[in-house]
């Protein structure tokens, strides 16, 4: 919100199914909770509510794959019409994955897009049925994406989105959005999800190479009424960044460069506090970084099946991971007391500019400038706010001085 305060732009923020459904997902948020949340934080920091856009990302059975088709498509409608009713706008329609009783191999892209036409169905309803409504809804759709929470990759590239093949996929979705007289709908397909061969792993960031994505930009402008929307762009370079946009990746998607950010800065802040106060009396440290690594081991369900190798190379994942799944437990109730005990020393007894140059440099430099206060929130909003300048470049927005806006709060 800061940012796009001080880039007066709009803001969108999307959950996926797995983090907010109707039952709760991993935040224990409905789609109507979710909306209220998001509202509480624009309110506290004076954001104009209605700068907020709402999306759903990777809306479909994914959460219920398990299930038969029935079912876990019967639950895939009631999660959208959720989402629309709690105000969600754009709505990235994803019936990729098979279902329990799907038969063997991968979906065709007729079944996959007959099920995200009944999916944008359940979406158009529920907007009729608001008391209010407003915008109508935008679509995503699309197939080559990552699953919700990111993919595993060898040391290979993932191949760029053939055309033909994503001319197939838009003839057939065409028609399966025709099929059910959704045609008014089918005009208000934004975006077509594809992959323009970016992608990151635990280690390692495979680069956007625009020669190899040529065909794809040509392709937009004769063959497609929308724009191109890349996931997994975290980590790619602004140079980079700024190729994709103009090579028509209008939509850049970005997530666990943000809260791998805030993991390095809090995690620097730790290395602070222990140089700092570790050797004074009276005072107790926060110790958060035992605390996250505690809380991953007693519940390692969400990293277990994305980190491989020995005891040794899991324990640096969980902590330096570029996938970052240590974001699932920051707001474990023992590692969230641990933040906030770091936060308090810190405020209570902030740490010298030189040290503070051994662990975060950039802010030492804002803070020489007075471009932040020595507060550690300061410190770790400065350092999120350095990747989403990334982004805010390559889209073109003029960006303002952070250091007056951050003085502001």
């Amino acid at each position: 919100m800061v940012q796009a305060r001080r880039d007066k732009s709009l803001l969108l923020i999307e959950s996926t199914s797995n983090q907010v459904n109707q039952f709760g997902g991993y935040t224990r948020q409905t789609p109507s909770d979710f909306g209220v949340f998001l509202r509480q934080i624009a309110s506290e920091m004076n954001f104009p509510g209605e700068n907020i856009v709402l999306g759903g990302d990777h809306l479909g059975p994914h959460v219920w794959r398990r299930e038969p088709s029935s079912s876990a498509m019967q639950k895939a409608r009631d999660l959208v019409r959720a989402c629309v009713l709690a105000g969600y706008t754009k709505i990235h329609l994803d019936a990729s994955m098979s279902l329990a009783d799907d038969p063997p191999g991968p979906l065709s892209d007729e079944v996959i897009s007959s099920r995200a036409a009944e999916l944008c169905e359940a979406a158009e309803e529920a907007h009729r049925e608001l008391s209010r409504p407003g915008p109508a809804p935008l679509y995503v759709i699309g197939t080559e994406v990552p699953v919700p929470g990111g993919e595993s990759l060898d040391d290979h590239a993932p191949k760029v989105t053939q055309v033909e093949d994503l001319s197939r996929t838009i003839e057939i979705a065409k028609r399966a959005f025709e099929a059910r007289k959704l045609q008014n709908a089918w005009d208000r397909v934004i975006a077509v999800v594809v992959q323009p061969g970016v992608e990151f792993g635990d280690e390692s960031v495979f680069p956007y190479e625009s020669q190899n994505a040529r065909r794809l930009s040509h392709f937009i402008s004769r063959g497609w009424h929308g724009v191109y929307e890349a996931h997994s762009t975290d980590y790619q370079t602004q140079s980079a960044l700024q190729e994709m946009v103009r090579d028509h990746f209008a939509i850049l998607k970005v997530g666990p460069w943000l809260t791998f950010a805030f993991r390095e800065a809090v995690f620097s802040l730790a290395a602070i506090e222990r140089e700092w106060l570790g050797a004074r009396k009276g005072i107790a440290l926060s110790n958060v970084v035992e605390a996250l690594e505690q809380a991953m081991l007693a519940d390692p369900q969400y990293w277990k099946d994305y980190y491989r190798g020995d005891e040794t190379a899991k324990r640096i994942a969980r902590k330096y991971s570029l996938s970052d799944r240590s974001r699932y437990y920051w707001s474990e109730e023992h590692v969230a007391a641990a933040l906030d005990k770091l936060l308090a020393n810190l405020t209570a007894h902030p740490a010298p500019i030189s040290l503070i140059s051994q662990y975060l440099p950039n802010q030492s430099v804002a803070l020489r400038e007075a471009a932040i206060r020595n507060l550690p929130g300061d410190m770790i909003r400065h350092k999120i706010l350095e990747v989403l300048d990334n982004y805010a470049g390559a889209c073109g927005l003029v960006t303002g001085d952070l250091s007056r806006q951050q003085e502001q709060e």
